[in-house]
């Protein structure tokens, strides 16, 4: 019955915290609980759709290696609920500035406000059209080398051209597997550089479209080009556009901008997670979309700690002008 009690209070949105935590995955979780045991007043909102649900297991995390995003998820809530912070579920609607704070808006209609804001909202994956690709993203349709090029090891794995990454990408899986094959598509060429760097590492190079993906059952075995050939693949690698959640921030100023990289937008910030709008930090894949759970929770804290000393520096000045003016 007091477990009942605690989730109750602590999933409420009161009217005002210190700091509003913009989503709830590894770094938002994180960034939470460094300032609840700075004894911060503090809520995170989340939509409860983490990028990494499709995935059976996080990985390269250490202490934690292969647990599932939901478990890592419900663990890291209850947790900053236990130091009294307030995890609540919801989607953000809009951001105003309000005073020196700001006024964070549900999509359903509830309204709190907040001295600082962590935006930790993640990204959003969008995926080649390619029939299969959906379905499968997660379990054999991947991206990152490092989060799944343990579980395909020594398979056949193919490497669909989908963005400016696509050559890296089947660069690094060759690390995992001999048989790698560079899936052309609608991609431009490799250039010649590159065209020689796969040809001396064995990855070949298959033209043409990629009409669809090829499953015997609930298993991927290849993928069929346009013009009918198929290609044997355990694993198709992908590089989807990863594009930041952060169309609520509009009214504040605060927009995505193009990754360096040239495979999505985010939002920039400085090495402190400070964005250019003042009071509020960035932390995760929103910020660094190839951030994996272990960096991502790393960064959150670190910007946790940084929004902690910028309020001790606020009310270092009030409380020095509050004291001068006593003594007259």
């Amino acid at each position: 019955m007091l477990v009942a009690e605690v989730v109750t209070v602590t999933d409420r949105l009161t009217n005002s915290y210190d700091v509003m935590v913009l989503g709830g995955g590894a770094a938002g979780l994180n960034g939470a609980l460094m300032l609840a045991r700075a004894r911060r007043s503090v809520a995170v909102v989340d939509s409860g759709a983490p990028r990494n649900a499709p995935a059976g297991g996080v990985h390269g995390l250490l202490a934690r290696e292969g647990v599932s995003p939901a478990d890592l998820l419900a663990r890291g809530r209850e947790e900053v609920r236990g130091y009294g912070g307030h995890v609540v579920d919801g989607e953000v609607a809009s951001v105003e500035r309000d005073g020196e704070g700001f006024a964070v808006r549900l999509a359903d209609g509830r309204l709190a406000r907040a001295r600082r804001l962590l935006l930790a909202s993640g990204l959003v994956d969008r995926l080649p059209e390619v029939p299969g690709v959906r379905e499968r993203w997660g379990r054999d349709v991947l991206h990152c080398p490092y989060c799944h090029g343990w579980e395909v090891r020594d398979l056949a794995i193919a490497v669909l051209a989908s963005g400016p990454m696509s050559v890296h990408q089947a660069l690094l899986f060759r690390q995992w597997s001999e048989d790698v094959t560079y899936l052309a598509h609608t991609w431009e060429p490799p250039t010649a550089e590159q065209a020689e760097q796969l040809a001396a590492r064995g990855v070949r190079i298959a033209e043409g479209e990629v009409a669809a993906l090829e499953t015997d059952g609930d298993r991927l075995v290849g993928v069929r080009l346009a013009d009918g050939t198929a290609v044997a693949a355990a694993a198709v690698v992908v590089a989807p556009r990863m594009v930041a959640r952060a169309g609520f921030l509009g009214g504040i100023g605060l927009v995505a901008v193009e990754h360096p990289s040239g495979a999505g937008e985010h939002v920039p910030t400085d090495a402190t997670g400070r964005t250019e709008v003042p009071g509020v930090w960035a932390a995760g894949n929103v910020t660094d979309p190839s951030a994996q759970v272990g960096a991502a929770a790393a960064a959150g804290a670190a910007a946790g700690a940084q929004i902690n000393a910028d309020l001790i520096e606020e009310e270092t000045r009030a409380a020095v002008a509050a004291r001068r003016h006593a003594l007259g």
